[in-house]
């Protein structure tokens, strides 16, 4: 494709194909995506893409695009042709005959050439009753080869007026210019995809398969099958997602959750395709393979919010439909009058090749996608997977962010928070003895327990008689004495009861009735919460907490990570409402986890899901953190905000361009090389103002420490 123009013609194409709902084209990555019925076939859907003029292949996840340069031979033939042309035309006038013929041979490979792609498409557009950029370039391209070929022939050789009816070095570096800035803007929509190209490169191209013999064999990474065991050695990035089975190892996964340190690995362990093996050797049992895997996901979900198109785009849109053959008719009419003011043949046909080469809407067409392509590759980078470019859009007027508390500003899991001997007992020797019972238990208050006891380094005691009574606790004797653990306990100290204001569960650990020690256990606040909250405040976003828990567990976790406002006792069904009830100050954003939060997350302007949660709240959320950290919110905001403000200034500057332009070539006061070098830069200028968005810094990392 070669313009915008070019977005609508191959979408009305594929839309026309029979069991096709809608189809969706982008101009920045050059990929369709296709929404169709069943019965419809690939051969079918490039069948319809070639019947409109252009060509088409399939595009896996996980494959690397090949890059949409022109070729660079036919630049280098353009550009050494043209050089002396422009140098003659210039510095000897009037020339001799025999130059002049010069001229035409040297001319004549560019334009046919060279440009031959531009005469090829331009034709097949008109064939078809459209038009596009190439379209005006061929025409531009051909009337000054024309209108030279005519002076050369109509005057004597060597004459003053033959020279004066010669522009050969229009059309050649009409030609030449537009190869270039299309080469440059090809290199810069390279660098656009980037962030997916490096999430492509960390997965290996092949595998160590261990066979049933034991024996060891490198194998392509597409043959392997889930239920292959394979071999990973230090050093070596993991090829499928799957779990360890046998050996430890320390592996980096800081492509998914942002944390410098390496992961410890044993049996069990799930292990991610694309991290990154440390130290040590691992057998693990693939599980996904190829599209299946965690990273080709997120690769697939980055390619389609590249694709896709953002509400802003429409306007954009509406006018580079009209706008090429607008353009050829302000062109004839440009001829037709500059004909009549001035009596001069030259003049009207050079004005005509002004105005229809620096008309080109490709600006205007990339103002929009350039700056998708980069905000959501860079969003990717930071662990913020963008749905779509209308996600990304309404992100950017968000005023209200619905938190949901229970693994989201929590860790999701209860914690042990208080230990207190009520007898005499020192808190390890009262914690020891409790995670004695609750190791057999597999509540998650015992697992709270157990867990402290091991990261204390307590050795636990040997127990008999053990017994646990759903709702009442567990009991059983532990070096001679019948010990229980409940939550019913009359203690008349008043630590139970103050425990229990600050949202913690309170349980006891009893000897024949009588109470040896407190325990309470919270779901802790995530240590990045406050800091996600605060950097929310200073986007101008209100947080919200909303939680089913009860009044007191709430606000006492709403004040340690600093939020003013709390909705608690908030059954599932009712957070869709309280969207609802948000929504009338503004854009809402619901932030969840569950599937309890899917129906708030569709309700809202922009649902985020985090990225440990499940898959029914991931595939309706318009966000994704792939790492489980709060603070990628404000970097989602953020980054909708500056990616709307380049789409702004790249819209601005291609219509004032085209608003400019037009009539100072209409005029005279463009001629068509200037024009042309105009035109290229208009491009090159939106691609690399979209391309500052790499630089983009989340707003935690500028607030500093």
């Amino acid at each position: 494709m070669s313009c915008a123009a070019c977005v609508g013609r191959v979408e009305r194409a594929l839309a026309r194909t029979p069991g096709v709902h809608s189809a969706q084209v982008s101009f920045a990555t050059h990929t369709a995506t296709v929404v169709h019925a069943a019965e419809v076939t690939l051969s079918g859907l490039v069948a319809g893409v070639e019947k409109a003029g252009y060509t088409a292949a399939p595009v896996t996840p996980t494959q690397e695009r090949s890059s949409d340069e022109p070729a660079t031979a036919d630049l280098w033939l353009a550009a050494a042709l043209t050089v002396p042309i422009v140098a003659v035309s210039m510095a000897v006038h009037p020339r001799p005959g025999w130059m002049n013929v010069g001229l035409l041979l040297l001319a004549t490979p560019v334009v046919f050439w060279a440009g031959r792609g531009f005469l090829v498409r331009g034709a097949k557009t008109l064939r078809q009753g459209t038009a596009t950029m190439d379209t005006l370039i061929a025409l531009g391209a051909l009337a000054g080869w024309g209108y030279s070929v005519y002076g050369l022939l109509a005057y004597p050789p060597g004459s003053h007026h033959q020279s004066e009816h010669i522009y050969f070095e229009v059309s050649a570096t009409i030609v030449t210019l537009i190869l270039l800035g299309r080469y440059l803007e090809a290199r810069a929509k390279a660098r656009m995809s980037g962030a997916i190209e490096r999430l492509v490169g960390l997965v290996p191209r092949t595998a160590l398969l261990r066979n049933e013999d034991g024996a060891e064999t490198d194998v392509p990474i597409v043959s392997i099958r889930p239920g292959d065991v394979l071999r990973l050695r230090p050093g070596e990035r993991v090829a499928v997602d799957g779990s360890a089975v046998d050996g430890v190892s320390h592996i980096d996964e800081s492509m998914l959750t942002g944390e410098p340190m390496p992961v410890e690995k044993r049996r069990g362990d799930p292990v991610v395709a694309g991290t990154l093996n440390t130290t040590g050797s691992l057998l693990y049992r693939a599980e996904r393979v190829g599209e299946q895997t965690e990273l080709a996901r997120i690769v697939r979900l980055v390619r389609h919010a590249q694709g896709s198109r953002a509400p802003m785009q429409r306007l954009a849109d509406r006018v580079s439909a009209v706008f090429v053959p607008a353009v050829v008719a302000v062109a004839l009419v440009t001829l037709l009058v500059n004909l009549a003011v001035t009596r001069d043949l030259d003049t009207a046909v050079l004005r005509a090749v002004a105005v229809l080469v620096v008309a080109c809407p490709c600006a205007l067409g990339l103002a929009t996608p350039t700056a998708l392509m980069v905000g959501t590759g860079r969003g990717a980078e930071l662990g913020v997977l963008v749905k779509d470019g209308e996600a990304l859009e309404r992100a950017g007027s968000v005023r209200t962010v619905l938190l949901d508390k229970t693994g989201t500003l929590t860790v999701g899991k209860p914690r042990l928070t208080d230990v207190h001997p009520l007898a005499d007992l020192t808190p390890d020797e009262a914690l020891a003895l409790a995670a004695s019972l609750e190791a057999l238990s597999e509540h998650p208050l015992a697992a709270a327990v157990t867990q402290a006891a091991l990261d204390r380094g307590l050795a636990l005691h040997p127990v008999t008689g053990f017994a646990a009574e759903r709702g009442l606790g567990v009991s059983g004797t532990v070096d001679g004495k019948r010990l229980d653990i409940a939550t019913a306990l009359d203690e008349p100290t008043g630590v139970a009861e103050r425990l229990r204001r600050e949202g913690k569960t309170v349980f006891a650990l009893l000897e024949e009735g009588r109470a040896l020690a407190l325990f309470a256990a919270a779901d802790v606040v995530e240590p990045r919460s406050r800091e996600a909250v605060a950097a929310l405040r200073r986007l101008g976003v209100e947080p919200v907490m909303v939680t089913g828990d009860h009044a007191q567990a709430a606000q006492s976790v709403a004040r340690e990570v600093g939020i003013d406002r709390v909705e608690a006792g908030v059954r599932p069904e009712g957070k869709a409402a309280l969207v609802g009830h948000y929504r009338e100050r503004g854009p809402v954003a619901m932030v969840g986890d569950g599937i309890n939060d899917a129906p708030a997350l569709a309700a809202a302007d922009l649902g985020v899901a985090m990225g440990h949660g499940t898959d029914v709240a991931m595939e309706t959320a318009g966000v994704t953190l792939v790492r489980p950290d709060l603070r990628r919110v404000a970097t989602a905001i953020a980054l909708s905000r500056a990616t709307l403000r380049t789409i702004r200034a790249n819209l601005f500057w291609a219509f004032v361009y085209n608003v400019l332009m037009i009539p100072l070539a209409a005029v005279g006061l463009l001629n068509p090389m200037l024009a042309a070098g105009a035109m290229a830069l208009s491009s090159v200028s939106v691609v690399t103002n979209s391309l500052r968005l790499r630089g983009f810094r989340p707003p935690a990392e500028e607030a500093g420490p």
